[in-house]
């Protein structure tokens, strides 16, 4: 096939109107097209004019005349396949962890013959709904199994968001098989693909039955509790206090708010260190006011769907910027530990709510909270989370404040036109004294700069709720970057988001791909 670039609709055309703009950018009849494919799907809505820009696959007669002329060139190929394997099959990798880098490391062994064993403390996704309403309803909290913490991580609980800024060919394998798992075909070529927690959900059920007819074995409500270690090499794990499994390829796809594994494996001296991370808050506007910036025209969204915002800004040396944007979304309750407070966003597959949502999320690094120990990120963040608690009202309401009277150092009594929407509920706090100095002045600069880029950013009655803190894993497991095992124990696999080497659904996937490979490789 041939691969034809900027190929460009009105937003009011219609996509049949695609094999005449083919032909005429191919010079040749559209009969000569035998068949198209969409590559990728943008919005172009620089100066308010807005198209939809395509990149498209063509198959189409005399295809070496056309080429010969140099105009185009022939499509990638992005087919997976995978590899020859060296590892003895009549071993059964153990993998901790059941979201997408524990799926997809998963999958891919399956997928070669190999009969994984993948333990995961939380429920599986039919039993963690209810676990999870529980505690949104009633402040009833499962610290096994919640947001962070069941199958399919804590993505499964978010915008279902499959962006990521890694280019590799393994990122269309993970795609192909969310839809071979029940996700809409879109997500093979838009721009900024996305599931929605309601129709995700059942994807990682049917990828948890695929895993299965292939030989794989999940065990749920299921907690690894120690490492068994040997001469620096893996021999296997210990579950819920006393059994133990066997194992000489074990792989930590722990998630980052694994904090009593954390704690383990560093008393067992498992290479680690502490990283950068982030900390802020969730901000909510009205939808269309997004839409209108985004757009020129809330009335775009039902052509559109609901806008999106991506926003940076420097602080000095310090990062402060926009992450899991939920356009039509909610803010809820993100908590996995007792006694804490911890917010996240979620939107639906059809981004219906009333507001938009992001988190504000400001960079942390480790002069910040001291070097003494790779769990120093961990502990800072946790005292924040509890501290977050006692704001609120002991009984898991998250702090909240309008963003007017946070910048003038007052504390809110009543909303104005937007209401937060997270539940159990919130209590209005002094948010200047809830966050460190360091954090509320990069926030509050950066705010005043964002309500440049969208106007109405900044207006007084916009809801912040607190706080953000679980973006990213605040420590690394360390790993050979040739092998991907621990630098110091054999047989030992980091691998995601809460290893420290990934982040997001996509980018965590992938990576579960490329330990896949490496384990498979092992002689």
């Amino acid at each position: 096939m041939i691969r034809v670039n900027q190929v460009k609709l009105d937003i009011f055309e219609n996509k049949k109107q695609i094999i005449d703009k083919l032909a005429r950018k191919l010079k040749v009849n559209k009969n000569d097209i035998i068949d198209y494919d969409i590559f990728k799907e943008s919005i172009d809505a620089r100066r308010k004019k807005i198209k939809f820009n395509y990149s498209i696959d063509v198959q189409v007669k005399n295809e070496e005349k056309i080429l010969k002329k140099g105009n185009f060139k022939r499509s990638p190929n992005y087919d997976y396949t995978l590899g020859d394997t060296a590892l003895d099959k009549s071993i059964k990798p153990i993998i901790v962890g059941s979201g997408p880098s524990g799926l997809f490391n998963a999958l891919i062994l399956a997928q070669k013959g190999y009969q994984p064993i993948i333990i995961e403390q939380g429920e599986a996704v039919e039993k963690r709904i209810e676990s999870i309403q529980k505690f949104w309803d009633e402040g009833v909290l499962n610290e096994r199994s919640n947001v962070q913490f069941g199958e399919g991580g804590a993505g499964t609980f978010s915008d279902g968001k499959l962006t990521t800024r890694i280019k590799d060919p393994r990122c269309r394998k993970v795609l192909r098989e969310f839809i071979d798992c029940g996700a809409p075909d879109e997500i093979l070529y838009k721009n900024k693909p996305h599931i929605g927690t309601d129709r995700l959900r059942g994807v990682i059920i049917n990828l948890r039955k695929k895993i299965e007819s292939l030989g794989g074995k999940f065990y749920f409500n299921t907690k690894v509790t120690d490492l068994i270690i040997s001469e620096n090499k893996i021999k296997g794990v210990v579950i819920e206090g006393d059994e133990e499994l066997f194992s000489s390829v074990v792989v930590l796809a722990i998630g980052h708010s694994s904090r009593e594994l954390f704690k383990k494996m560093h008393s067992l001296k498992v290479a680690m260190e502490s990283k950068a991370f982030a900390i802020g808050v969730r901000i909510e506007h009205p939808q269309p006011m997004i839409d209108e910036n985004q757009y020129g025209s809330a009335m775009l969204r039902g052509k559109l769907g609901p806008a999106e915002y991506k926003l940076t800004y420097q602080s000095g040396s310090r990062g402060v910027y926009s992450f899991c944007m939920c356009p039509g979304g909610e803010v809820v309750a993100a908590s996995s530990g007792k006694g804490t407070v911890v917010t996240n966003g979620m939107s639906y597959y059809s981004r219906d709510k009333e507001n938009a949502n992001a988190a504000i999320l400001v960079t942390v690094k480790p002069e910040d909270y001291g070097k003494e120990s790779s769990l120093d990120g961990m502990y800072f963040q946790q005292r924040l989370e509890e501290r977050a608690f006692k704001f609120g009202g002991e009984n898991y309401n998250a702090p909240a404040t309008l963003l007017g009277d946070y910048l003038n150092n007052h504390v809110s009594k009543n909303f104005g036109k937007i209401k937060a929407s997270y539940q159990p509920g919130v209590t209005f706090v002094d948010f200047n004294a809830l966050l460190p100095d360091f954090i509320n002045d990069s926030i509050k600069e950066a705010l005043k700069y964002f309500d440049q880029k969208i106007k109405g950013f900044a207006r007084a009655d916009a809801v912040l709720t607190g706080i953000e803190t679980r973006s990213s894993s605040p420590i690394r497991i360390l790993r050979d970057g040739e092998t991907f095992e621990s630098t110091n124990i054999k047989g030992l696999f980091p691998c995601g988001e809460g290893a420290g080497y990934a982040g997001g659904i996509m980018s965590s996937a992938v990576d579960g791909i490329n330990v896949a490979e490496k384990i498979m490789m092992m002689k």
